[in-house]
């Protein structure tokens, strides 16, 4: 691979990896607009056990639901940490596959109340690399 090529792939990677950091931020601490424009309009948001988030709109207002009970966001003292990603990237569209833990309480006691992995499908756009679609499996 030339060195331009190079470049560019580290240049996506690095990108990729902040979106992925901005998302995990967002849904703790970041206004919701700003959480929402990290993923393509039609994201899909999967977990099991939980309704499938089709669109940006439905995983915008499953991060206010979840703001609405305390569960994330400004105030409910937790912590979204992403951890041992990998990501490969392929023209327009990549993959990251990664780590999560869900932390509460996180100024008296932290509790890791949930662990997983995530694989993330990421497309490119005019706006740089959103999230187009994210499959979560607990455990």
């Amino acid at each position: 691979m030339d060195a331009d090529r190079q470049g560019g792939a580290v240049a996506d990677e690095l990108e990729i990896r902040n979106v992925l950091a901005r998302i995990a931020q967002g849904s703790d601490a970041g206004g919701l607009a700003d959480y929402g424009e990290l993923f393509t309009e039609d994201a899909r948001w999967e977990m099991p056990g939980v309704p499938v988030k089709n669109g940006r709109a439905e995983i915008v207002a499953a991060g206010a639901a979840r703001r609405a009970e305390g569960v994330t966001g400004p105030g409910s003292r937790s912590r979204h940490l992403i951890s041992t990603v990998a990501v490969s990237v392929a023209g327009d569209r990549a993959v990251a596959e990664s780590y999560w833990q869900f932390f509460t309480d996180t100024t008296t006691t932290p509790t890791l109340r949930s662990m997983g992995a995530y694989r993330d499908t990421f497309r490119r756009t005019e706006h740089g690399w959103r999230l187009a679609e994210r499959l979560i499996t607990p455990g």
